[in-house]
């Protein structure tokens, strides 16, 4: 049977106008329990006028970081995702089902150098954030490509923290905004799709092998 926990919401971060970070604590004697890879979920369960709703929300920390976070984006007409966004405060406590789920990344240690891509949309980098965090730091010699999807700049989750990255790690981390809404300063116009791919994969790294790819929208 699926166990759940009761952990108390340390912090809400607001991340756009739409998504909110959910920060965790997890008590000493349950960090076993809740010891996760990169690109790994939580499931989360609660009571909406009496009815169990359960979702699952990807961690955007890496496994090394001392906090444990999710990223909850509000949908219209969402049920968890309206309540996470506008009522739920620190101190707050919710049922969480430890980490789970294949969408992983497993540092190679082999002292080699390796080149990773990722495609994300939206909140689909939640879990690409913990992965490209955790290959840049296990991965001392590896580089990391994402190429991140939205609207504007304004709905980019972890638009400024991304750009923050960028400026630690300008020879190891490359980043290809693309909005669908704007047209902005060193990005891509429109979506995600075959010529988006084929720009960022054919001309601006057409000498790269990569090792691995991550979609995530």
């Amino acid at each position: 049977m699926s166990k759940f926990f009761p952990l108390t919401i340390k912090d809400v971060i607001r991340e756009t106008s739409q998504a909110v970070s959910l920060e965790f604590e997890i008590p000493e004697n349950l960090r076993p329990e809740f010891t996760f890879k990169a690109g790994q979920y939580i499931t989360i369960k609660t009571e909406v006028d009496g009815k169990e709703i359960r979702r699952a929300y990807s961690l955007c920390t890496p496994p090394t970081d001392a906090t444990f976070k999710v990223t909850v984006k509000e949908v219209k007409d969402g049920t968890f995702s309206v309540i996470a966004n506008n009522r739920l405060k620190p101190g707050d406590v919710l049922e969480v089902h430890p980490p789970e789920g294949k969408f992983i990344f497993e540092p190679l240690n082999d002292n080699h150098p390796h080149t990773y891509a990722a495609f994300a949309a939206g909140s689909g980098i939640t879990p690409v954030l913990s992965i490209l965090k955790t290959a840049l730091e296990q991965e001392k010699y590896s580089r990391f490509v994402l190429v991140y999807g939205n609207k504007t700049p304004d709905d980019t989750i972890f638009f400024k923290e991304l750009l923050e990255l960028q400026m630690e790690h300008p020879d190891r981390l490359f980043i290809e905004f693309v909005y669908s809404q704007t047209n902005e300063e060193d990005s891509h116009y429109g979506r995600i799709d075959e010529s988006t791919v084929n720009y960022v994969l054919k001309n601006r790294f057409q000498d790269t092998t990569f090792t691995r790819f991550y979609l995530c929208g």
